[in-house]
């Protein structure tokens, strides 16, 4: 390599990767090489997590006008992440670094990020081999959080995230549902018994039961937010190339009415036959 690559790809760098992220960490994430570089691939990545970031940066900062600190659970947390990437670019940075708890079932990924947190001396992070129920009353977890995160959780662990974050008041959610399954099997299952009008075209064949059932449980979940209070934005995660998955949930909770959204979700679970699932969506 030349002189002016040299200098170039140093220069590229510079503006890339910010002066108080944790070269380490992001060796450990793949973004950098064990070298330290960035190549074409891992360029992209960065770019990624960056506009990831940007959604989630806001919603922190909101928070903090109010109160000194904050608390962001990361339900479903899987290898954390998103997690770690929020600490390493937001919250460690506060004079009182925010407290972030990755929730998990998987032992080994929890004992993982806990080795991972104490070599990166990540302080505020605390990460807890939980099942759904026991996050919900664990004396680990404050009675109230301020924001609660769930990246590509996938099937039902979406609705736990959002049962959790009912449950403990969260004022922003911020979702990224992946393989949702449970209410395709349902429309598959009373497809040729529940429903005798022409809507249930929609599902006929089974690739568009299959997205029309993905497309439903997110339309679900949206109403399942407004009906609790929260003003709910959905968009699209453009560049998170790394998986099809890319719709963005994000709710604030404004103690907006919710008796309009309660009565639409209901009379949708009632068209398209899917009245079993009405606790799922409460």
């Amino acid at each position: 390599m030349t002189t002016k690559a040299i200098k170039k790809e140093a220069t590229e760098q510079k503006h890339e990767i910010r002066p108080t992220q944790s070269l380490e960490l992001l060796k450990e994430l793949h973004i950098l090489t064990r070298d330290g570089k960035l190549n074409q691939d891992t360029r992209r990545k960065l770019k990624q997590v960056y506009h990831l970031v940007q959604f989630i940066e806001p919603l922190l900062q909101e928070v903090l006008d109010r109160k000194d600190h904050l608390t962001l659970v990361d339900h479903g947390a899987g290898k954390s992440y998103l997690g770690f990437i929020l600490n390493d670019l937001y919250c460690k940075l506060q004079s009182k670094p925010s407290s972030i708890i990755g929730i998990e079932v998987r032992e080994e990924l929890v004992k993982r990020s806990q080795e991972l947190a104490a070599k990166l001396q990540f302080g505020n992070m605390q990460f807890l081999h939980l099942s759904v129920e026991e996050s919900l009353n664990s004396n680990l977890i404050p009675d109230q959080v301020d924001v609660v995160t769930a990246l590509h959780a996938c099937n039902t662990a979406t609705d736990d995230a959002i049962r959790f974050a009912l449950t403990k008041k969260a004022k922003h959610i911020i979702l990224v549902p992946c393989c949702q399954a449970e209410v395709a099997a349902t429309l598959r299952k009373n497809k040729s018994s529940a429903l005798k009008n022409e809507l249930s075209e929609i599902w006929r064949h089974p690739i568009h039961t299959r997205e029309f059932g993905s497309h439903i449980t997110n339309v679900l979940r949206c109403l399942q937010l407004e009906s609790h209070g929260y003003d709910v934005t959905v968009t699209e995660l453009v560049g998170w190339e790394h998986s099809m998955k890319n719709e963005l949930i994000i709710a604030t909770l404004k103690n907006l009415p919710g008796k309009k959204a309660a009565d639409r979700k209901a009379k949708l679970l009632s068209e398209v036959g899917l009245e079993a699932l009405a606790d799922r969506f409460i």
